[in-house]
């Protein structure tokens, strides 16, 4: 039971950053009213802590690789909440920006840590489970996001969003740095991973490939979905938060029940290519009920924001698994920054995409995105 309470530390410290790192999207109008951008510069602020992400992951990787993931999340979740605490007093653009990216980098921790925990505690016919709850993290922090920041910022101001995230950091940093230990025996590996770099292998290239064709579409969808609800469809900014609050539990089940499924194939990549399907499927229903403004486009919406981000854990999953124990925080730590550094780049252009030629258009291409990684996913050759 040690380890399930190990991960729990580590799902709670990813969580509790999320607000902060990935939640200001969900109060992506009161960015736009509070600094009177438009919607493309308010998007580069709401991702501003994506800048510091994608610079300091690999570095915690590597620390964690040496020094194990109390004195990572306890570091990094920490100095993170003290960070958004400071951003709340500031108001240039840019002070928040560069704020917000060292918040990045600080709660960057967090996405390492936890992944392994889950590689260094379970055994691989749990890891499938044990990784769905790891990523669950994500959505769950988005879920409390999406139901307590709209309000937050509704009655407050974006300024008492950023305290809410504070002191939830705050929290998770703290649990993490009392609590969390190394594991007794580490797991032995079957002896797939390379003695020397794991990079070596062409399937670790096309992992990371995959993920980062994939974050297209959730860029888009989790960025944009909220203004995209309030402007084309008349939802004030608190309904549309709850929607997003209420797709992000169903996306914490759907997790799950992927991470069980790959556990009883003992297959990763086969049910990421089915998943990906599953999610072309979505998207060209969103983008049909976009462009005809039916019901279909809020109902695709939800469903596309659990359909694509449920095949995270196993490209992660599967990234760690090819870089065997002594390389996992660096690989894990590159993957993640491959994807953030996809996320920074495509959430500006996006946001001018969907200004200029409206969100129909920006739908399209995150679909276009996830078809063309269906040959990259490397799937062939995979073994139970």
């Amino acid at each position: 039971m040690r380890r399930w309470w190990m991960l729990a530390l580590g799902v709670n410290a990813h969580a509790g950053v999320t607000l902060g790192l990935f939640g200001l999207p969900l109060v992506m109008p009161e960015v736009e009213r509070h600094f009177g951008v438009p919607l493309a510069v308010a998007g580069i602020i709401a991702n501003a802590p994506a800048i510091g992400i994608l610079i300091a992951l690999v570095a915690w990787g590597a620390l964690a690789d040496r020094h194990g993931e109390r004195v990572v999340l306890g570091l990094g979740v920490g100095a993170a909440a003290l960070l958004f605490a400071a951003v709340a007093f500031v108001e240039p653009a840019w002070a928040v920006i560069a704020l917000l990216a060292l918040a990045g980098a600080a709660g960057s921790a967090a996405m390492v840590g936890g992944g392994r925990i889950v590689l260094r505690w379970f055994r691989p016919p749990e890891r499938g489970v044990a990784m769905g709850l790891r990523q669950v993290s994500f959505t769950l922090g988005m879920a409390i996001g999406a139901f307590a920041l709209p309000p937050v910022a509704q009655a407050y101001g974006l300024p008492a969003v950023l305290i809410v995230c504070a002191c939830v950091s705050l929290l998770a940093a703290v649990l993490a740095a009392l609590f969390l230990r190394e594991p007794p025996h580490p797991i032995q590996e079957s002896g797939t991973a390379p003695a020397g770099t794991p990079y070596r292998q062409p399937a670790l290239w096309r992992v990371h490939a995959t993920s980062a064709l994939h974050v297209v579409p959730q860029v888009v969808v989790s960025t944009y979905g909220v203004t995209f609800l309030v402007r084309q469809y008349g939802w004030d900014d608190v309904g549309a938060g709850q929607l997003f609050g209420i797709a992000a539990i169903g996306g914490a089940a759907v997790r799950i029940a992927v991470g069980r499924w790959s556990d009883r194939t003992g297959l990763r990549m086969r049910p990421l290519l089915l998943l990906t399907f599953a999610t072309l499927g979505v998207l060209a229903l969103l983008v049909a009920g976009t462009l005809t403004g039916s019901w279909l486009g809020p109902l695709m919406l939800a469903l596309a924001s659990v359909m694509t981000v449920a095949g995270n854990g196993l490209a992660y999953l599967k990234a760690g698994e090819l870089a065997g124990p002594a390389w996992a925080g660096r690989v894990l730590g590159t993957h993640n920054t491959i994807q953030n550094t996809v996320s920074l780049a495509v959430t500006p252009l996006a946001g001018v995409l969907i200004t200029h030629t409206g969100y129909g258009v920006g739908f399209a291409a995150g679909l276009g995105c996830a078809l063309i990684s269906l040959p990259v996913i490397p799937f062939r050759g995979e073994r139970s």
